[in-house]
């Protein structure tokens, strides 16, 4: 079987070849909305300089040989940055796609004989497949990384410790309580007893809608750390069908404080850095308002 005449072309119809391909990918819909012109074409040039580079080196189908690495990285780029400016992959796999029509006809206006023109269409053709699923394939993984990365930032933003006095914290969870989850709320919470020197951390489970015997181990591991780094922990937002649960599934909570509400675990913790909080009298309101 001869050599394929696919790098002869691509070197020798270059600027044809970009001009032409940057023509076809304007006429996609919206691409120009999240693509400058200049964006489109120069990203064209590096994919036509690569893909020379690739098959001068070797088997013009072969791409997952080393020949290709350089193209296989410039194409994992391109998915990632598409994928971040909200591109589909059908729409990402279009950038390889597209430039089928410019290459197949460089290919009828270069080879005269017909079969041959078949043969080399047919090898420029599974070799842009390859690559537009190669380009799919690198979409899906960055899509998967930007979303792990999003779920990453609102677990952080979902379980914030807050100071509520000079030696307590206070840490509301909301949601299901899960094995990665108790990681992030337990960094937090450490994180935060070692800035702030507290003494006690009130751990609020009234937003967790179920409890069962994981979530309570969960619990448990967060108040061990807790206690090795010198606070002690207060559990709040036990209602009863909780209580039961934890009754029924025979969890020992050992001497670790529970409370029904966050206000009175706040008083036991108040009573426990030795603050008391007393109520004065009421301030008439013609009187507060002459600042009396």
């Amino acid at each position: 079987m001869s050599a394929s005449k696919i790098p002869e072309i691509l070197r020798k119809n270059e600027g044809k070849l970009l001009d032409d391909w940057t023509r076809e990918q304007g006429k996609i819909r919206d691409l120009n909305k999240r693509l400058s012109e200049a964006e489109v074409r120069s990203q064209s040039r590096q994919f036509l300089q690569l893909l020379q580079d690739s098959v001068i080196l070797g088997n013009v189908e072969d791409i997952a040989s080393d020949n290709f690495k350089g193209l296989r990285k410039f194409l994992e780029e391109v998915s990632g940055s598409r994928a971040q400016l909200g591109f589909t992959p059908s729409e990402t796999a279009t950038f390889v796609f597209s430039f089928k029509q410019p290459l197949f006809a460089q290919i009828r206006e270069s080879i005269p004989d017909p079969a041959e023109q078949v043969d080399e269409i047919w090898s420029a053709t599974r070799l842009l497949d390859k690559l537009g699923l190669v380009t799919t394939e690198f979409y899906q993984k960055s899509r998967e990384a930007i979303i792990m990365r999003q779920q990453q930032e609102m677990l952080e933003l979902s379980t914030p410790v807050v100071k509520l006095w000079d030696g307590v914290l206070a840490l509301p969870i909301i949601g299901t309580l899960d094995s990665s989850r108790t990681q992030i709320i337990m960094e937090s919470l450490l994180e935060r007893i070692v800035e702030t020197g507290s003494e006690l951390a009130i751990i609020d489970i009234t937003g967790v809608p179920t409890v069962d015997t994981l979530t309570a181990q969960h619990l448990l591991k967060t108040v061990t750390a807790a206690r090795l780094m010198g606070a002690e922990c207060i559990i709040s937002g036990i209602r009863p069908q909780i209580a039961q649960t934890i009754v029924h599934l025979g969890v020992e909570l050992g001497d670790i404080i529970t409370k029904a509400s966050l206000a009175d675990a706040f008083r036991v913790a108040m009573q426990r850095t030795g603050f008391v909080v007393t109520r004065r009298a009421a301030v008439p309101a013609k009187s507060a308002a002459k600042g009396e």
